[in-house]
């Protein structure tokens, strides 16, 4: 990795310190002093320590449960004020977009508030947002100001090759319709086949059943793809049609991890091998919690070289693809 030179600054709120502190060793720059915290009425303060005028500013924050609202609130906060401190240029990094999955109006009176969230980044000031695995890609026409959608698959298919036993025989896995797309490329990347797997929802949309579409699994490692995961009740009925349907074994790889703190129990009974995540979220509690059954994928190789590329005014194009030019 290149070193960048001094006009760029990394700041980082309460979100996920740990990757943002591994970016910054990757780039080779340190963390811009900034601390973040609670007037005792409970509103944010920020106070950065150090200039940015006329400097080209990244913040990185990962909005996560149970916070995402305090961590929404402190990128803003943080933008506005790199703004009002006359920095040349300011780029949310958001590994993990926040309300991602209100993204369309589905039923009547339903707010798109990825939309919202869109409005509220530009109005605080930003110019340019790196992001990764958008729960949908049309998010990115929800902005005026550049987004840069980046993609967790090159990581992936790297741990599969690495960490998968007899991943030759493996299948790639929908669990719904709407990640097909996404399951189909990392499949034909992998030169593996590919199974679709359908979701039937009662009258309140929770999963009450699912079956297995497309695809033969009888004897094969079936590794099930998906954006996110949170309470586990998709991957837990989805890994249950798998083995009813003849799969040797299961691994659930998801690209960003919300994990509800109230799930922990049943991620440690899911019938999986492992559940693979990103660390677009900080997962060190978890991992304890659940006796390792989680591996991490770590994204801070991919954020820090789009930094430096986007510093640089280099194309990122290269990032999309599987390679290991920036590991």
């Amino acid at each position: 990795m290149h070193q960048t030179g001094n006009s760029i600054k990394l700041l980082t709120g309460n979100s996920h310190p740990k990757l943002a502190e591994a970016v910054a060793a990757r780039l080779g720059i340190p963390l811009t002093p900034c601390h973040v915290s609670k007037f005792l009425s409970l509103e944010t303060s920020v106070q950065i320590h150090s200039s940015v005028r006329d400097e080209d500013v990244f913040i990185l924050q990962s909005p996560s449960p149970p916070d995402i609202n305090d961590h929404l609130m402190e990128l803003l906060i943080m933008i506005s004020a790199c703004k009002t401190a006359s920095s040349k240029r300011i780029t949310a990094v958001i590994p993990c977009y926040p309300y991602a999955r209100q993204d369309k109006k589905d039923k009547s009176r339903a707010p798109i508030t990825a939309k919202l969230v869109a409005n509220l980044l530009a109005v605080a000031g930003c110019d340019h947002v790196i992001t990764m695995d958008l729960h949908a890609s049309q998010i990115q026409g929800f902005f005026d100001i550049p987004v840069d959608n980046l993609f967790s698959e090159p990581s992936m298919v790297q741990y599969i090759k690495q960490e998968v036993d007899g991943w030759r025989n493996a299948i790639i896995v929908s669990p719904d319709a709407g990640g097909a797309k996404r399951a189909t490329a990392l499949a034909d990347n992998l030169n593996l086949d590919f199974a679709l797997i359908n979701r039937k929802h009662d009258n309140s949309y929770y999963i009450e059943k699912m079956e297995l579409l497309v695809g033969d699994v009888k004897g094969k490692v079936a590794i099930l793809i998906d954006d996110m995961i949170d309470t586990g009740h998709t991957v837990r009925l989805a890994a249950d049609v798998l083995r009813e349907n003849g799969a040797k074994e299961v691994y659930a790889l998801i690209s960003h991890g919300l994990l509800s703190d109230t799930t922990m129990e049943n991620l440690r009974d899911l019938p999986v091998k492992k559940l693979i995540v990103t660390n677009s979220i900080d997962q060190t509690a978890r991992i304890n919690a659940t006796n390792n059954k989680i591996d991490i994928i770590d994204i801070a190789p991919v954020i820090a070289e789009s930094i430096r590329r986007t510093h640089n005014g280099e194309s990122i194009s290269a990032l999309f693809r599987p390679n290991d030019l920036f590991l």
